[in-house]
């Protein structure tokens, strides 16, 4: 048997493409080996406004007018009916699963947080690779998709198509994590791993600008923004804690010198932005402990540069690649590493997702 799942695309830039992609190059694949056929049957940009067809669009065709730099409101098909707003979008034609991949704001988490809020309340399953809504919301959004029997699902939002948050729900499911540490952002890890080769901080920026791994604007990276993003993240799905950004001891590292890195180095160490989550002594918290059981803050989180023995699995984790260890009580000690960023990498994880979607 087939199943279908209508899905609504919500921001169509980079990742948006990228699923589209996916979606596009194995369709056959997932019918034949998941059984599911997932059809896309809207699309939406802030310039464009909200575009649906119940028979379903064609990526290819919408690829080709993004790459020719048109409106998608160039997209002609019998039956396209258009809105200008998601909102109004979403509430005349619904979906089984919308997938939200507008832009990361960490300021209030918009437009994706009001995208994301109406979905689940239309009893609509949410996939996002938007890290603001869920880093300021994850605990409200987790809750209400649970009240309206629906998946919030968001792997792709920390460390891209890389499986950690999987592992950490499902696969590590029964385990009780005592801590988190990890190099949750691919810029950092660069130009560190660049410093540690003699090179200096002005130098190895200017080059990851120029390579694409930094933005015009870095300090999002390299002021530990990005990574405490993701810690918040981490803190809700794991602890169930909804922590707020100034609960997180931040220190990025604009201030690492290339003596401070030689000095490390001296004693067999090497510098890492490490994020990190850590249970304090004598706590029990899990996510379905009730709020009112647990301690005002039961986590010391921190975003920081850290001198890691060579031992530690993180130190040697280098260029733009990312990597989080988990400690718990069962295997001790877990690490995973992979792409933390990428186009396709990041259509992974929501593709991911969706899969999980399906099979239930």
């Amino acid at each position: 048997m087939v199943k279908e799942l209508r899905l609504a695309l919500i921001g169509f830039g980079t990742v948006g493409q990228g699923l589209a992609e996916l979606l596009m190059e194995k369709r056959d694949w997932l019918r034949a080996v998941y059984g599911l056929d997932a059809r896309l049957v809207a699309v939406a940009t802030a310039r464009s406004g909200f575009l649906a067809r119940a028979e379903g669009l064609d990526e290819a065709e919408l690829l080709r007018i993004a790459a020719s730099g048109q409106p998608l409101t160039a997209y002609a098909a019998a039956g396209v009916k258009r809105w200008p707003t998601v909102r109004e979008g979403l509430a005349a034609t619904g979906a089984d699963v919308l997938i939200e991949v507008t832009g990361t704001n960490l300021r209030d988490g918009e437009p994706g947080l009001s995208h994301i809020r109406q979905a689940l309340e239309q009893g609509i399953h949410v996939i996002t690779a938007n890290k603001g809504p869920v880093a300021l919301a994850a605990h409200e959004l987790l809750a209400l998709a649970a009240r309206k029997g629906v998946q919030l699902r968001m792997e792709a939002t920390v460390m891209a198509g890389t499986p950690v948050l999987s592992t950490l729900r499902e696969g590590l499911a029964g385990a009780r994590i005592r801590a988190l540490s990890g190099i949750l952002n691919g810029t950092t890890n660069y130009i560190l791993t660049a410093m540690s080769q003699g090179r200096d901080y002005t130098e190895v920026l200017a080059e990851a600008q120029r390579l694409g791994y930094a933005e015009a604007d870095p300090s999002a990276d390299v002021e530990g923004y990005d990574a405490l993003a993701k810690t918040l993240i981490l803190a809700a799905l794991v602890f169930g804690l909804p922590l707020r950004a100034e609960q997180v001891q931040r220190r990025g590292i604009t201030g690492v010198t290339r003596e401070e890195v030689r000095a490390a180095q001296a004693q067999g160490r090497r510098i890492k932005l490490v994020a990190s989550l850590r249970l304090r002594e004598g706590v029990e918290v899990s996510a379905t402990s009730p709020a009112d059981q647990r301690p005002a803050l039961p986590v010391e989180a921190r975003v920081e540069p850290v001198a890691l023995p060579l031992e530690h699995p993180l130190a040697r984790v280098d260029g733009v690649m990312n990597a989080l260890t988990v400690e718990c009580d069962t295997l001790d000690s877990v690490t995973v590493i992979g792409p933390g960023a990428g186009r396709r990498q990041t259509a992974q994880g929501l593709l991911a997702d969706l899969l999980a979607i399906a099979r239930t």
